[in-house]
């Protein structure tokens, strides 16, 4: 059986500089660390395993990376009892009875059964449209929350992510004709076991740096002045210093940045204690966070993050 061809990786003269800059350019940060994990990944032809807390910008990854490479993406959001049926493929019972009953023909005899698993009643979740042979070019393929699903599923990602095929009982083998570019992400809610990390090129993504998150909302939230951005991204990356049940991801920062954006045209003071007070929610999700940052804890942390 034949290699799958190469996805739609970048050429030997690529670098992860140059990497970096293209993902930049469609609004994807990335630091020269990740920069080289990605472009390894690619060269490599290794799935990409990304873990972070909730709201880094792995997800997004994925997203530059199809529109990078102008290709799909393909996402699968896992969750508890994820199984074959909702992930891969399953049949296409209703057609399959349909079939049978327009030629006349039991169910119990076996050129009839033999018939109905085929091709044409095979439908095509997720996992099995990345590997499809028909595609002209490799998707981008996201398996989010990793962490979410059972080991069971894990278990059965190690043939995919492997050799790139999924074998289906009633047809055989199913290899992709192009490997596609696989991103898994997880938020570490519980372990993924090392049989899975270990085909997978591994990167840690933290909350970025302070010139880093700057450089996101100038990009996400032109119309915002240089010295409010600064002094939005400073409170929010002090804030996220404080013990809280979950901490603001940079999507809400890039929510605070354009609240903020909005205030400042109608005339108001954008980063007084009274307007973050006001418009904590959009950065915090929990009721019991924003009681415990509203007040003097709001005032301290402007102070600080002056």
């Amino acid at each position: 059986m034949s290699e799958p061809a190469a996805s739609p990786a970048i050429s030997p003269a690529t670098t992860p500089q140059a990497l970096a800059e293209a993902l930049a350019a469609h609004g994807y940060i990335v630091d020269d660390a990740l920069a080289m994990t990605v472009y390894l990944a690619l060269r490599m032809q290794r799935p990409l395993f990304l873990e972070g807390a909730p709201g880094v910008g792995m997800t997004l990854l994925a997203s530059g990376l199809a529109e990078v490479f102008d290709t799909r993406l393909i996402r699968l959001s896992c969750y508890e009892g994820l199984d074959l049926a909702q992930a891969a493929y399953e049949w296409n019972y209703p057609r399959q009875l349909l079939a049978l009953q327009a030629h006349g023909r039991s169910a119990a005899d076996d050129a009839a059964i033999d018939d109905l698993y085929r091709d044409a009643f095979l439908m095509r979740r997720p996992l099995l449209q990345a590997i499809d042979a028909a595609a002209e070019r490799a998707p981008v393929l996201l398996i989010d929350e990793i962490d979410r699903a059972d080991d069971e599923f894990e278990s059965f990602l190690l043939e995919l992510l492997g050799e790139f095929q999924i074998t289906i009982p009633e047809l055989g083998t199913i290899r992709a004709r192009h490997r596609p570019i696989v991103v898994l992400t997880s938020n570490r809610t519980r372990d993924v076991h090392d049989a899975l990390k270990r085909r997978c090129l591994y990167h840690w993504i933290d909350y970025p740096s302070l010139a880093t998150e700057v450089e996101i909302v100038r990009r996400k939230v032109p119309g915002l002045g240089e010295q409010l951005r600064r002094r939005v991204v400073a409170f929010v990356q002090r804030l996220r210093r404080e013990d809280l049940s979950k901490l603001p991801g940079v999507a809400e920062t890039v929510d605070w940045a354009e609240a903020m954006s909005h205030v400042a045209d109608a005339g108001a003071g954008a980063l007084e204690p009274a307007t973050v007070d006001a418009t904590l929610g959009l950065l915090l999700k929990y009721h019991d966070d924003i009681e415990r940052v509203r007040g003097p804890l709001v005032e301290q942390l402007l102070a600080e993050s002056a």
